[in-house]
């Protein structure tokens, strides 16, 4: 079925005829494959008598060689899927499995997408980048410090040279004009005084125009900007501001990166509201400290706050 997802990628018509000589089969096998791809990929295809076969919007499909090529220069293994339930879970599974880091695991969709606090990612095929780096840390709790938040200020870099005017939403959202474009989960396994992995799985909605099961506002890099983007470039892209910014914390700590981190918080002197489980706090944003926490003026005194569980939001009078 990839091979004809490819053939039909660019978005245009093209007969069964046409089709069914390229992948060297029948037009029926072909109207099966067709059926198939609606069925399981849940890729609507137009049928038009006399003209063929068309996708609803083209598709930019990842394409390993191109991404290996490109990233095995800098050390970094590149594993593109079809379909996973989670990257994440995949890394997660290779670090148990003995695999060397850094890894970087890509899927055109995923059936069980994780966002903070158990919440579901959507993740149709082939519109989206759902990307989760696998690395190696040692040295400590030094060197986990804000990790999500070093990962945050790549992706905002990467949003921006698509024209985007974008911020920073503590702990780990990118928004634009108020609406999510781009969220990042971290998850740990091993000893973090000693040696340890770390994933670092970032989402960003990249081609998406439509989508009916998500929860909160959202927008999308082609909705923001009116352009199409081709995915292996965004892939390549991000790697480079990523490992960038991964060596700049690894030198200087997140101290070294917090002023960066402030400028670019949207909320940075508005009235929120915090809240983790049953509690509720509110206060002012102040910024972050040098290990990422959330510093907030409560009743006039200044407290840190940090940890996954925790949601943030503004205040309604802010």
């Amino acid at each position: 079925m990839l091979a004809l997802l490819r053939l039909l990628a660019d978005g245009r018509f093209h007969s069964g005829e046409a089709l069914g000589r390229a992948l060297g089969v029948s037009r029926s096998a072909v109207w099966k494959q067709l059926q198939q791809l609606e069925a399981e990929y849940q890729i609507p295809v137009y049928k038009v008598r006399g003209k063929g076969y068309q996708l609803a919007s083209p598709l930019h499909l990842l394409d390993e060689a191109v991404l290996q090529g490109a990233l095995g220069e800098q050390g970094v293994a590149v594993e593109v899927h079809t379909i996973l339930d989670s990257t994440n879970a995949e890394v997660l599974r290779q670090v148990a499995a003995h695999r060397a880091m850094p890894l970087l695991v890509l899927a055109e969709a995923q059936s069980a997408g994780r966002g903070r606090r158990g919440r579901q990612w959507v993740s149709p095929f082939g519109q989206n980048l759902y990307f989760s780096m696998g690395l190696r840390i040692e040295g400590g709790m030094r060197r986990l410090e804000a990790l999500s938040l070093v990962a945050g200020l790549a992706v905002l870099k990467l949003v921006r040279e698509y024209g985007i005017d974008a911020g920073l939403k503590w702990p780990n959202d990118v928004l634009c004009d108020g609406k999510k474009v781009a969220g990042i989960l971290l998850e740990l396994v091993g000893d973090p005084a000693d040696v340890c992995h770390v994933v670092l799985g970032i989402g960003i909605n990249v081609n998406m125009c439509a989508a009916e099961a998500i929860d909160q506002a959202w927008t999308s890099l082609q909705l923001a900007s009116a352009k199409s983007i081709d995915r292996n470039q965004l892939v390549q892209a991000l790697c480079r501001h990523l490992l960038g910014y991964l060596k700049l914390h690894s030198d200087y700590g997140f101290a070294g990166l917090q002023a960066e981190w402030e400028s670019n918080h949207l909320w940075q002197g508005r009235s929120v509201q915090l809240a983790s489980g049953g509690l509720q706090v509110s206060g002012v944003a102040l910024g972050v400290d040098a290990q990422g926490g959330l510093r907030l003026e409560v009743n006039g005194v200044e407290q840190v706050f940090s940890g996954g569980e925790l949601s943030l939001r503004l205040s309604h009078d802010s």
